[in-house]
C-alpha cells in the first residue's frame, strides 16, 4: 500500500463531504492535492496541502479551510488526530494499528513489496552508457551505466515495461579513427613497422588510440591476415580493420558492463539504421511538414560551434520547438551530422513502440539536449517525450589525491580496474550516492572502510545485522515460525516503543518512494531512503544496547521476541528490495 495515496484519498474523500453539505464549492479540482511525510516527526505522519491549494477556488482564507477539513479527517479511520499547522497544512497523527498492519504487509509481500501498477505496462525506452566504440569503459562511462540500469529496474518495479538499449556509433569519424591506429598497431604486430615509429605517430597526432587494449586485437590481424593489408590502399583496408575494431571494442565493453552486472536488451547499430536508410526517410517526414530549409546560420558568439558553417546548410526548424538555433543535418562533404543519425535513430525507438524515451548522457552532451528533444516532438508529432539525464564526471582519488591514468587505456583509469579493487556492488552503490546532475567524489580508500561515512557498509551492515538476528534466533525457534507469513501473524501489537514504531513508518515508505523516484526518473532516491532506513534501524539496536529491554530476543517473553523479529525480518525484506533494484547483492555477513 503507498500509505500516503490511501490518506489522500481520504482528503479528496473529505473535500467531496463539504461540498455535498454545502460548506465548499462543488467541482474543486483536487489534482494538486497532495498527501506527504512532514518536515519534521514531531509534527504528526502525514500532511496535506489541500486548504492551501483549494482556499482560493473556494473563496476561503486557508486555516479556515484547513479547520474545516480537520472536522472530517479527524473521524478517518486510523486517525487519532487532525491539526492545522503554519500558513494552512493539516497535520496527521496515525494509530499505532495502522503501522503494525502495514509490517505485517511487508511480510506478507515479501520481495515484492512496493511493487506498483503505476506505469500500467507502458513501454519505456531507456538508453544508456552508448559510448563510442573506441576501448574499454571508463569510470564515467560506469556512472552513465549504473544510472541507467538502476531506472531501468526502478521502472519495472513500477509498472513499466523497459527496454534497456545502447546505441553503437558505428557509422562515423571517431571508428575510422580508431581502425586507423588499429591498423598502426596491426603493422607492428605483422613485423612490418617498429614500436617506436608507432609511439611516434601517436604523439604527431597522426593517430589517436594508443591504449595496450590495441595490442591484443592486432595480434589476432596479423595471425589471420599475415601482412595481407599492410601494403594496400586505405580503400580496401579501412572496411576489413573497421569492422575487426567494432566487434573487437565493443566485446571490451560487454565484458566491462558484465562485470558490472549491467543489462542490456538491445544494442541498436547506427550504421545498420543508416544503411537502412532510415536517416532519408528520417528527412523525409521532416519535409513533409515543412520543418527543413536550406539556409545559412549566424555565426555562433564567443564560444565556436562544431557544426556551424559558413555555406548554405540543409536545417530543421528547430527554434519552432523552443531550440535556441536552428541545426544542419548535413556536412559540408555530403555526409549526415550526428544529429541527423540521432534523429533517425529517436524515430526509429518511437516506431518501435517507445512513446516514453529515456536517455542516459554524459555531461558533455548537455548542449545537445535541446535540439533532440525539439526532433523527437516534431517527429512524433507530440506524441513521444524524451528525457534526457545528464551525468556529470566522476572525480576518482584515493586517500583525497586524484589516481593516476591506466596503462591499458593510455588515457584513462578504466571501469574494470576501478571494479577489480573495490568490487562491482561498491561501485554501483557509490555511483548513486549523487544525483546524476552533480559531480561525484569516489574515494577508493573511503569506500573500503567500515565505518558510518562508507554509505555502502553503512546499508549493508544494517542487512548483515538484521540476519545475525535471525541467525542466533533459530537458536530458539523453529524454522517455521521465523518464516515470514508466520511472523506477521505475531503479536505485532508489542511494538510500541517510538524507535520500533519509527523503523516500520520508515519501511512503510518505500512503495512511494518507488513511485515517486520512478515517476521523476531519478534512481538516486533508492540510495538516499536505503541510507535513511539503515539509519533507524541502526538507531533501534543501539537503543536496545542501552537498554536490555529493548534488545530483538527477550529470553522471558516469547511473543515480544516473535514480534521484533518480525520487525527486524520485515527490515531485512525493504532493504533487500532497495539493494536488487539498484543492483547490488544483500549481504548476510559483513567481514
Amino acid at each position: 500500500m503507498n500509505l500516503f495515496e490511501h490518506f489522500r484519498s481520504a482528503v479528496v474523500h473529505a473535500v467531496d463531504a463539504l461540498a455535498a453539505k454545502g460548506d465548499l464549492p462543488t467541482g474543486l479540482d483536487c489534482s494538486r492535492v497532495a498527501v506527504d511525510p512532514p518536515r519534521e516527526a514531531e509534527h504528526g505522519d502525514v500532511t496535506t496541502n489541500a486548504a492551501m491549494v483549494l482556499a482560493k477556488p473556494a473563496g476561503m482564507k486557508p486555516r479556515d479551510l484547513a479547520a474545516l477539513l480537520c472536522q472530517y479527517l479527524g473521524a478517518v479511520e486510523h486517525v487519532t488526530s487532525a491539526e492545522v499547522a503554519g500558513p494552512g497544512f493539516v497535520n496527521l497523527r496515525i494509530d499505532d494499528g495502522f503501522w503494525h498492519a502495514r509490517l505485517a504487509e511487508i511480510l506478507r509481500a515479501g520481495p515484492a513489496y512496493g511493487d506498483s501498477k503505476m506505469g500500467g505496462g507502458a513501454a519505456v525506452n531507456v538508453e544508456y552508457v552508448s559510448a563510442n566504440p573506441t576501448g574499454p569503459l571508463h569510470v564515467g562511462h560506469g556512472r552513465g551505466a549504473v544510472v541507467g540500469d538502476a531506472l531501468a529496474s526502478l521502472l519495472e518495479k513500477a509498472g513499466y515495461a523497459v527496454t534497456r538499449e545502447y546505441y553503437v556509433n558505428d557509422a562515423g569519424a571517431q571508428v575510422d579513427a580508431l581502425a586507423r591506429s588499429l591498423f598502426e598497431r596491426y603493422k607492428v604486430q605483422a613485423g612490418e613497422g617498429g614500436e617506436q615509429a608507432f609511439q611516434e605517430l601517436l604523439e604527431a597526432g597522426a593517430i589517436q588510440y594508443g591504449g595496450d587494449y590495441l595490442v591484443s586485437t592486432a595480434t589476432d590481424i596479423a595471425r589471420v591476415h599475415s601482412n595481407r593489408w599492410v601494403t594496400t590502399p586505405e580503400t580496401e583496408w579501412l572496411p576489413a580493420i573497421r569492422d575487426h575494431a567494432i566487434e573487437a571494442m565493443m566485446d571490451l565493453v560487454q565484458g566491462d558492463l558484465d562485470l558490472l552486472g549491467v543489462r542490456i536488451d538491445v544494442f541498436k547499430s547506427e550504421r545498420d539504421l543508416v544503411d537502412a536508410g532510415a536517416v532519408d526517410r528520417t528527412l523525409e517526414v521532416l519535409s513533409k511538414e515543412e520543418l527543413i530549409y536550406e539556409g545559412v546560420l549566424e555565426a555562433p558568439k564567443g564560444k565556436g560551434s562544431e557544426d556551424w558553417e559558413s555555406r548554405e546548410q540543409t536545417l530543421f526548424r528547430a527554434t519552432r520547438f523552443g531550440d535556441d538555433v536552428d541545426r544542419p543535418l548535413k556536412k559540408s562533404d555530403g555526409s549526415w551530422t550526428y544529429f541527423a543519425t540521432d534523429a533517425a535513430y529517436h524515430l526509429d525507438k518511437f516506431e518501435r513502440g517507445f512513446a516514453t524515451m529515456i536517455d542516459v548522457w554524459g555531461a558533455d552532451h548537455g548542449g545537445y539536449v535541446k535540439r533532440m528533444r525539439a526532433v523527437v516532438e516534431a517527429l512524433t508529432e507530440g506524441r513521444g517525450s524524451l528525457d534526457v539525464k545528464l551525468c556529470q564526471m566522476v572525480n576518482l582519488t584515493e586517500d583525497g589525491k586524484a589516481v593516476k591514468m591506466s596503462k591499458r587505456a593510455g588515457t584513462f583509469v578504466t571501469l574494470a580496474e576501478v571494479i577489480d579493487k573495490v568490487g562491482k556492488d561498491v561501485v554501483r552503490f557509490i555511483m548513486l550516492t549523487r544525483k546524476n546532475d552533480a559531480p561525484l567524489e569516489f574515494d577508493l580508500a573511503r569506500v573500503t572502510e567500515q565505518s558510518r561515512d562508507n554509505p555502502v557498509f553503512y546499508v549493508q551492515y544494517a542487512h548483515a545485522r538484521a540476519c545475525s538476528v535471525l541467525r542466533h534466533a533459530a537458536e530458539n525457534f523453529t524454522t517455521d515460525e521465523l518464516l515470514s507469513d508466520a511472523l506477521a501473524e505475531a503479536s505485532l501489537v508489542r511494538l510500541t516503543d517510538d524507535a520500533e514504531l519509527a523503523l516500520i513508518k520508515a519501511m512503510a515508505g518505500w512503495p512511494r518512494l518507488v513511485e515517486s523516484a520512478a515517476e521523476a526518473h531519478e534512481p538516486h532516491r533508492v540510495a538516499f531512503y536505503l541510507g535513511d532506513l539503515a539509519a533507524s534501524f541502526h538507531a533501534l539496536w543501539n537503543k536496545g544496547r542501552d537498554d536490555t529491554k529493548l534488545r530483538f530476543l527477550a529470553d522471558d517473553d516469547r511473543d515480544l521476541s516473535l514480534a521484533r523479529l518480525a520487525l527486524v525480518r520485515g527490515l531485512a525484506l525493504v532493504i533487500a528490495s532497495g539493494l536488487r533494484v539498484i543492483g547490488v547483492a544483500p549481504v548476510e555477513e559483513m567481514r
